[in-house]
């Protein structure tokens, strides 16, 4: 009798442990070029997507990194923005980069193939977040999360100077 007693106690415990709220984990997000323009100024715009990858919300307020085309020397990609992104969700933002001459003759030369050509690119660098108070009422402290991706460019068929 003792024993099962014991067990009950042990299981009340349990349940009562798991009443508990839920902790919820926050995991770096991942960013990918959605598209490039090249501007009339000769600049590229990136459309920049942000995936948060955590069971909480997020509030994003930066990115310091580098852009590198086609083994080319990488040029800086920095955007201050402020985006309150759910959990799991996504979201995009324009960055500007001005690039270099050689990562514009590479470009010209994947446009010239159409949409059968491809510009490797990688990003890579850090974003700045804080986790919603509201999904994380014990974690207030602002975090830097390193991201970096790798992937290709194409031209898009029908609109001039669009890169996905």
């Amino acid at each position: 009798m003792r024993l099962i007693r014991c067990f009950a106690l042990v299981v009340c415990a349990a349940c009562l442990a798991a009443c508990g709220p839920q902790r919820k984990s926050v995991f770096p997000p991942s960013l990918t070029v959605q598209q490039m323009q090249v501007l009339p100024s000769g600049m590229w715009r990136l459309t920049v997507r942000i995936q948060n990858n955590s069971y909480g919300g997020m509030d994003f307020s930066s990115i310091e990194g580098s852009l590198q085309v086609a083994n080319d020397m990488p040029v800086r990609l920095h955007a201050a923005f402020d985006r309150d992104i759910p959990s799991f969700a996504g979201d995009v933002i324009a960055v500007d980069v001005l690039p270099t001459a050689t990562m514009g003759s590479a470009l010209a030369a994947v446009a010239a193939k159409g949409s059968t050509g491809s510009l490797a690119y990688a990003i890579r660098g850090t974003i700045h977040a804080q986790p919603d108070l509201a999904d994380h009422p014990d974690n207030k402290n602002p975090q830097d999360f390193p991201f970096q991706h790798s992937d290709f460019l194409s031209p898009v068929p029908g609109i001039a100077n669009t890169f996905r």
